[in-house]
């Protein structure tokens, strides 16, 4: 089998999802959006799945990102097939803006590890199947996505509402990063330290890089189970 993965940006790469693909058989096919020669494919025809992962722009510029454009349109392809689509910060928000939802600022930003609650939805969904129904997850996000009328809610932070819903029978739409790993943390920390100490303060990046420290080995446990619940599901 083979999926799509949509690097939106070098720099936010597709961390667990990748190992836990490959893991699971999977043959990857990851397209790096602003490598020189890098375009996405005029359809899904070859493809069993599709993940969109996140990117630092916004889902609403598309004219200076016009490959935002064709990622909707993919999606709307994969809504179609009810191909199992995964998307992560960036990648939730355009499944929504693609079925008709608008993407907005969030009233603050979420930058760093929060906890997420999981709906009565959330904790019957496949996705979440065998998760406590709190559980830390990683964030670095200015906007958020609203829900399409299709959509069901399965878990939300005390500062975002819609942090993960379902769209169709295996696509789910992500606002935190599912696919973060230490080694990824540390890369956006060395490029945005500005953001992060903008918005946390002084002592941010250092409380960042505990707080990971202490979170991982259960975190690395919880995100392999939700994406082992995803890739069941195939």
């Amino acid at each position: 089998m083979k999926s799509l993965i949509i690097q939106n940006e070098s720099i936010v790469g597709p961390g667990l999802i990748k190992s836990a693909m490959e893991a699971a058989g999977w043959e990857l096919d990851i397209r790096v959006m602003g490598k020189p020669g890098s375009v996405l494919p005029d359809n899904l025809d070859n493809y069993q799945s599709l993940v969109i992962l996140g990117g630092s722009m916004s889902a609403n510029e598309e004219g200076l990102y016009p490959h935002l454009k064709k990622v909707c349109l993919l999606f709307q392809e994969a809504f179609a097939k009810d191909l199992p689509t995964l998307g992560s910060c960036l990648g939730g928000q355009l499944m929504a803006k693609a079925l008709g939802a608008p993407v907005t600022h969030n009233p603050v930003k979420e930058i760093g590890w929060f906890k997420l609650r999981l709906t009565a939805d959330g904790l019957r969904s496949p996705l979440f199947e065998g998760m406590p129904e709190e559980f830390p997850v990683f964030h670095w996000h200015e906007d958020t996505f609203s829900l399409p009328s299709c959509t069901t809610l399965l878990a939300s932070t005390q500062a975002c509402a819609n942090q993960a819903c379902s769209l169709g029978s295996n696509s789910y739409a992500l606002q935190f990063h599912l696919e973060i790993t230490p080694e990824i943390i540390k890369k956006w920390i060395s490029v945005w330290s500005d953001v992060l100490l903008e918005e946390n303060g002084c002592g941010a990046v250092e409380n960042v890089i505990q707080e990971t420290g202490s979170i991982w080995s259960r975190y690395d446990k919880l995100a392999n189970r939700i994406l082992n619940n995803w890739l069941a599901g195939m």
